[in-house]
């Protein structure tokens, strides 16, 4: 993560929006599939949203279907970060792999595990946070965003250790890719100067570099906003789950805010709110906003709100109807676990022990 000497490790981690969004691709641009792997991967603290879907999980089908290498990380050990108890893990956990299985995930071609279930993942996490200063920690703008609603009355030191956490998450399987939205560009800079610090200053005897720098792949729509106006989250409350029901859909959409203008058009500058819904439905529906927004037209907040559910609803039928059949066989979705944690610290190990040799450390 720092060059040869301490001293480069004040050079800022998070760069200006510019710089990160040179470091971003598109998942259509991605080119010879099978030569790249791609971590990916979600904290279990409640059912994946639209947010979740449209953002990152429907580009991780498309890179899996592609042929790309999938290793797809349920990031329990995560979950007290921003929260004193891991409430319900064990059954957040089974429900994630549920969400994964029922939107496309294949636990033959995805390799599937609990963060907890890979020892030395986490031991990759020391070596790391050498190479990061505490200054570069305090700016991180994700980090500050996510202090900013923790549900802690005090922030512990793993929030701030979180950005490098991750960095251990994309490094310990050598990824070069990584599915994001927008808000995690922050985080994704770190790995990226950890990798090109610790090549720096570990090289192989041969020269080359031990980590990849993985760039981010930005879906068609990287941030939706929540029915509140705000972040879509899980912990906020303003979100349709992919579990939920149809009626649950059409309650929860109902209760979006939109504004005063009858007229619906497709601005996310002048008009977020009704423009994030706009977008859910052509990103439904595949069509483009604009045109969504100019068949509403004068139809108003309501209208607006009915096309977005039964855009909704039928684009979900199917990933629903998924969900409903691997629930009834509780005991596949921890199979799925074991046998990823497997493969998982296959990879773990081989890195963790290389990262011994080149620093030295092997007895």
């Amino acid at each position: 993560m720092t060059t040869a000497t301490a001293t480069a490790a004040a050079t800022a981690v998070v760069p200006a929006a510019a710089a990160v969004a040179a470091t971003a691709t598109a998942t259509a641009t991605v080119d010879d599939p099978t030569s790249h792997r791609v971590l990916t991967g979600d904290r279990p603290t409640g059912p994946l949203h639209l947010g979740h879907y449209f953002g990152t999980l429907r580009n991780r089908v498309r890179l899996q279907d592609q042929g790309v290498e999938m290793f797809v990380v349920v990031a329990d050990y995560q979950v007290i970060t921003d929260r004193d108890l891991a409430d319900r893990l064990a059954e957040h956990t089974e429900n994630l792999v549920l969400d994964y299985l029922a939107a496309g995930l294949d636990p033959e071609r995805a390799t599937i595990f609990a963060h907890s279930a890979v020892p030395a993942l986490h031991q990759l996490l020391l070596p790391f946070l050498s190479l990061v200063s505490v200054a570069e920690l305090n700016r991180n703008p994700t980090v500050k965003d996510e202090i900013a609603h923790s549900s802690q009355s005090a922030v512990s030191g793993l929030m701030f250790t979180y950005p490098v956490h991750q960095a251990a998450d994309i490094l310990f399987c050598k990824a070069d890719l990584v599915p994001v939205g927008q808000d995690q560009l922050p985080h994704l800079e770190v790995a990226r100067t950890v990798a090109r610090r610790f090549n720096e200053r570990y090289p192989r005897t041969d020269g080359t570099a031990v980590f990849p720098r993985p760039q981010a792949l930005l879906s068609d729509a990287p941030m939706l906003l929540g029915t509140d106006g705000g972040k879509m989250s899980k912990s906020r409350g303003n979100a349709v789950a992919l579990g939920a029901t149809a009626d649950e859909t059409a309650r929860i959409i109902r209760g979006a805010r939109t504004d005063a203008d009858r007229r619906i058009g497709y601005d996310p500058a002048g008009r977020p709110e009704v423009s994030s819904l706009v977008l859910l439905a052509a990103l439904c529906q595949d069509r483009a906003p604009e045109a969504v927004a100019e068949e509403i037209g004068d139809g108003g907040a309501a209208v607006l709100k009915r096309v977005v559910t039964e855009s909704v609803n039928e684009h979900l039928r199917p990933l629903r109807a998924r969900r409903a059949a691997l629930a009834a066989d509780r005991g596949h979705l921890r199979q799925v676990l074991r046998d990823g944690a497997e493969r998982a610290n296959a990879v773990a190990d081989a890195t963790l022990a290389e990262v011994r040799e080149v620093m030295g450390a092997v007895i």
